[in-house]
Order: C-alpha cells, then structure tokens, then sequence
C-alpha cells in the first residue's frame, strides 16, 4: 500500500502549522499540504499519485464538497472507491484549539488514521429473506399509510375503526389486544386476547344489545370489563367469551407505538414509540428481506457460557441493547446476526474473544491509539516535546460516532463561525458507539502512555444503552488505576449541542486535574495476548487487560497487591467440603483449574476469567469465586509459576493394581452415601469394594457373583 498523506489549511482558516503538520507525519510515501488542497492544489495531488504510485489518499478534509472532490478523483485515477480516506482536523482540531496543540493533534490524527487503514476489515455481509407481512398494533394512520406496500394487518387493540378517518381498505383488521410479541425480523409472533371467536359474523347482535360502549363495531370485541349477563346469549354462533380467547398472528415486522420493548436499543423489525417518516422509511427497508454489513466475528470455542447444563458466562446476553444475543438453553448463547447493530457491547464485556468486532477491531483500536500517543518524527526527533508547546496532557477520548461525534463538530462550526470558544485538546478515536469501550480499551491506552482516557458517549442521546451507559465502568476503572498507583484516570463526558461551554468546563477540569502518568508515551505496543499457547484469539478482553497492567506496574508502584475494577478476573477460595471430584476442572473454559496425581487441587489465576462455572457446578459447593486482579498470584510473582494450589488433598491407590483412581474424600463420600446398597457384593476381596479402581472393581464383582 503506498500512501501519501494530504493537509489543508482551508483557505488560512484553519488555525495550524503546515510545514510542522508535514515534519510530523510518518510511514508515507508523500505528504504535501496546502491553503486550498481541493481546489488549487488538486492538480498537484494528482500528479503527486502518479509520482509515488498512490493507492491509498489520506486527506484532511472536512467539507463534504472538499471530500466529493477527492473522490472524484480517486475515480479518475481509477484507483479503489475508498482510496480517499479523510481525517476532521479542522472542527476537532484547527478551530478549537490553539496553532500549536492543534498542529500537533493535526500530525497525530492522520497518523492514527493511516494506521488504522493497515488494520481495515473487508466489508462482510449477513442477510436474511422475509416477507412482506406487518402488524401494526392500534395505529390506524401507521396502517393506511403502508397498506400500499405492505401486507398490513391492524389489530386492534381495542379501539373502534368503524368510523376511522383513514383508508383500511387494503388493511386486515385483526380483534384483540395486544398481549406480547416473542421472535425476530422475519419470524415475529404477537399473541391478542378477544372476547369474541372467530367464530363471530359480525352480524352486530352483541353491539345492539350489549352493554353501551362495550362492543366495538370494526372489529367486533367485548371489553374487558363487560359485565356478564344474559346478553351474551344474544350471539347467534357462541363466539362472545368473556374469559378470553388468547390466540397469535404472525409476521416478519411489528409496529407498536404504545409498546416498550426489552432491548433497551430496540429490535430490527420491531418498532416502539412515536412514528414518523423514518419509521415507515425503515419498515420499507425491510420488506423482502435484508442484506448487511457483518459485524460481529464469532469463536464460540473459546466462549464460557457454559457446560454440561451449567450456567457460566451471562455478559454478552445481559450486555446487548438490542436482543441480539439469546441463551437457546442454559450452558450456551445464540447471536442473529441480523438483529445486531454494531454497538459493540458484546465484544466490550466478552473476557475471552468469543465475539469480536469485525470493524474497527481491537488490533485496530490499539494501534490507533498507540499511533496518537507516538509523537515521533520519521528522523527520530520529537514534533512536540511534553511541557512545551502542543499537546501537554495527551488523553486519549474514544468518540461515539453518533450523536457525541456531530456535537463536536457542531461545536467546531460554532467557534469558526466567531464564538469564543475551545476545549482540551483530546486525542479522539472514533467507536461505532461507547458499548464499544470496555475494560481492555481504557487499561490500554494507560499503558501506552495516555495521562487519561475520555469516554464520550451521546448521553440521553443515545441510540443503544440510554443515558450515560459506561459511568459504571468508569467507576470500576478509576478504582483499578487507583489501586495500581495511577489515581483517577478516567471520565465520561456527553457532549451537548446546545452546551459548548458545558462540555468545555467539564473536560478541561478533568484534564487539568490529571498528573503526568509515569508510563513512557509512544513506547507500547499491545500483542494481546499473554501466552502463545492460549486458544484465544488475539486482543481478547482478558488477556489483553493483563498485558496492559503488566506494562503500567513496570512504571507504577500499586497501592495494593488485589486490584479492583477489573471484572475479568476471579480469585479462587476452595473449602475443606471439596472432594476432588473433577468437576470443576472439566468446567473450566479457559483449563484455569487442574487436579494433580498427588491429589491436590490447583488453580492459575493468570487464566481465570471469572465466569463463574466452577462455583456454579461444584457439587459439593466447596468453591467460592470473587472479582479482583491479584498481582501477588501471578506467574512473575511466584518465580514463574502459573498454578497454585488451593486445597489439599489426598488420592486414594487401588488396593488391587495400586493406580491412584480418586480422592480419599470422594471414596470415603460415596461409602457413606452407598455403602449400605453394595454391601457384600465381592464377599471374596480382601478390601472394602470402595478401595479399588473401577477396573479391579468390575473384575472383583464379576470373579465373586
């Protein structure tokens, strides 16, 4: 891939150093810089691609005219539609900052940029067929308005329509009120309870005679609280029952204005809350069926849901906004692909890679970050040096690319356009939502020399989790680098459109409250992973997480010997009700649990996830798991050594051919539950029955019955 990278001062608006931008940018063919790069200069920038033989553009440029210009021209040159990749350092950069912060940010932005292009996933799709069938739950208009595209059917739900205003012509009526909808796009079911059967000719006998405003017309039902009586016999088919017929209709999309739906994102094919134009536009989308981006890679051999009936793991289910995810049964989970919408919240809260973003991936992520943090000049000097001009306190800010992204650029707009207006100068990296952010993303960044880390989500904005949706994982965060000798480091921040100032004042508290971190900035970069051997994928939550602590105590001296906060790791306690029975050592997804051949029961702390199954499966409950990182109980600690051991115990040698076959504890257990039953079932041997393997046990059996 040859790259040349191209900066714009937007006409001498653009508050920044060109030729300092040009000395700052790295590991490309060419970079050039001018006033007017997308008029004047793009002449120039043409023969610059053929010079260099450019097949990937790297351009700061924020106008959406300025970027419809360079894709033109990628296409004259015949060279990939994405050839043209774009870099704002204009409204989060030159407009909002000082010249030197923001030459500096300018320098590191198109570094991260053209190093996340080396990480770039091809584009993958998922699709799903469907038909053409909509419930639309008691919204008349809603239903008229899609009857000519649609299979419509309108229920209900208790309301009159034979007076509507609205044409229901092409729309089925359904009676009943909605109940529940279960399924997903292509395979809704809605459940209705009615009064009347269908049985019921309509022929208006009950609405004549049943009490007043009781019994609806279109479709003929009964209210709910209509009082029983003989009025009922009036029905010339039997189809009026009070008690309430509960029956389902299906369909491939269901629309419920008046409905709340579980996933707190919502569902493909499933709309709550008010409807607008979008909402018909999206319905439209839909019909027929959907073909999508892929966005989720999936290793399920490394996932720990579950096993033999045993609940593990519930984080990808109990993270995902938008019912993406399912437990068909208790030891294992289900994704629909089609369902998900790319927030990212699975892949956060996943410990062991299980699931992973397709786009931007972990790798990606970790070396854009890694990428901002290296102020480095290809000649090896320093563009800035910390303390003096530019970016001082460098923190890292992972920017959801909704709502949170345009507020900045609003604000951006706001302080060209005459506003006296800036903020820190964070070191943005773009997420497909703050989901995306998990533990691993945050300890990264520290370790590879951020003085912070800046969440910044959409607030009450946001299209996924609501309102504020990482405050717990900043809370959990900023006690694990308290505990790691870092103090505070981390903050969520909601940028508000109509509050410049607001966001300004928070963010510049949080940053100038940061001392500078101990860690070397540009000097990381992430593997992770922490063992070859390990079956999980690289950059999993887990292992990458402890790669990162590992790095920050080589510069940080820890408060503490267990580290709070950090939810993937578990600390083992095994009381002395253990009998050695393997179970938990065969739950272990990660093998963080093994017995020995002298009986003893060992545990590596460096491996657990902290999924729970051990203590979950544990038939003798002698196991109990807590959350914390112990450094004290990792391998570096303990002169290499992985395995520790956490009980005891005895093995019992067959008294036949003296092969150790199971605990003394699980022996002695099972002879008092069973000793009674097998009595005198080998009267010839020379041992209690129990004394001998499964092996010299059948033999004995056999030999004496």
């Amino acid at each position: 891939m040859n790259v040349g990278a191209f900066v714009c001062s937007c006409g001498g608006t653009c508050d920044v150093d060109l030729e300092a931008v040009r000395d700052g940018v790295r590991d490309v063919e060419v970079v050039a810089s001018s006033e007017t790069l997308c008029r004047d200069a793009l002449p120039a920038v043409d023969g610059l691609i053929d010079e260099y033989e450019l097949d990937q553009l790297v351009v700061g440029a924020c106008d959406d005219g300025c970027r419809a210009r360079f894709d033109d021209l990628v296409a004259e040159k015949g060279l990939h539609p994405d050839a043209a990749a774009f870099v704002d350092h204009r409204e989060e950069a030159g407009w909002v900052h000082s010249e030197p912060e923001a030459t500096d940010k300018t320098a590191r932005l198109v570094n991260a940029r053209r190093t996340g292009l080396e990480y770039e996933a091809p584009t993958r799709s998922v699709s799903r067929e469907a038909g053409e069938s909509v419930v639309v739950v008691g919204d008349a208009g809603t239903a008229a308005a899609l009857a000519d595209t649609a299979d419509v059917t309108l229920v209900a739900d208790g309301a009159e329509y034979a007076d509507v205003d609205a044409d229901l012509s092409d729309v089925e009526i359904e009676r009943g009120r909605f109940v529940d909808v279960e399924g997903a796009f292509g395979e809704f079911e809605v459940t209705l309870v009615a009064r009347v059967t269908e049985d019921c000719i309509s022929c208006m006998k009950c609405v004549r005679e049943g009490p007043d405003g009781m019994v609806t017309r279109r479709p003929v039902d009964v209210h709910p609280d209509a009082p029983d009586g003989g009025w009922t016999d009036c029905c010339p088919t039997d189809a009026i029952d009070l008690s309430g017929v509960e029956r389902s209709i299906d369909a491939d999309q269901v629309i419920h204005p008046a409905g709340t739906d579980s996933a707190r994102g919502g569902r493909v094919g499933y709309y709550t809350g008010p409807v607008d134009g979008a909402t018909i536009a999206a319905v439209e989308s839909l019909l027929g069926g959907v073909e999508k981006p892929r966005f989720l890679d999936l290793e399920m051999d490394v996932c720990a849901a579950g096993e033999s009936s045993q609940q593990g793991c519930t984080a990808c289910v109990d993270a995902c906004p938008h019912g993406a995810v399912d437990r068909p049964a208790v030891d294992e989970v289900e994704f629909d692909l089609v369902a998900c919408q790319n927030c990212g919240a699975c892949t956060s809260s996943c410990p062991t890679g299980a699931t992973k973003l397709a786009e931007p991936s972990n790798e990606r992520l970790a070396r854009e970050v890694e990428a901002l943090l290296d102020a480095e000049t290809d000649e090896g000097g320093w563009l800035f040096d910390r303390g003096g001009d530019g970016i001082e306190t460098p923190v890292v800010a992972f920017v959801c690319s909704e709502s949170a992204a345009e507020a900045l650029r609003a604000y951006g707009r706001r302080a060209a356009s005459g506003e006296e207006f800036s903020y820190a100068p964070i070191l943005p990296v773009r997420v497909n939502c703050t989901d995306t952010v998990g533990e691993a993303h945050a300890m990264h960044a520290l370790a590879a020399g951020a003085d912070g880390v800046a969440v910044v989500g959409c607030g009450d904005a946001c299209l996924h989790s609501g309102p504020d949706p990482k405050a717990e994982l900043v809370e959990r965060l900023n006690r694990a680098t308290t505990d790691l000798g870092l103090g505070e480091r981390l903050a969520f921040l909601a940028p508000d459109p109509g509050d410049p100032d607001g966001f300004a004042a928070e963010l510049d508290a949080f940053v100038s409250g940061l001392d500078a971190t101990p860690i070397p900035e540009g000097e990381h970069r992430s593997t992770g992973v922490i063992r070859a051997d390990k079956p999980n994928p690289e950059f999993n939550s887990h292992d990458w997480t402890l790669e990162s602590v590992r790095r920050i105590v080589e510069f940080a001296k820890p408060e503490r010997e267990v580290i709070r906060g950090l939810k993937d790791f578990g600390l083992m306690d095994v009381t002395d009700a253990c009998n050695l029975t393997p179970t938990c050592s065969t739950l272990c997804p990660t093998d963080a649990i093994r017995r020995t051949d002298d009986g003893d029961l060992q545990f590596a702390h460096e491996d657990c996830v902290n999924c729970g199954l051990c203590e979950e499966g544990c038939p003798e409950t002698a196991i109990t798991m807590s959350t914390g990182l112990d450094l004290g109980r990792l391998p570096e600690a303990r002169d290499g050594e992985r395995w520790e051991t956490v009980y005891e115990g005895e093995m019992l040698e067959c008294a036949l051919c003296g092969k150790p076959f199971t605990s003394a504890a699980s022996a002695e257990h099972i002879r008092e539950q069973v000793g009674d039953l097998v009595e005198g079932v080998a009267p010839g041997a020379e041992h209690s029955i129990f004394e001998y393997c499964g092996d010299c046990r059948a033999e004995l059996v056999f030999e004496h019955s």
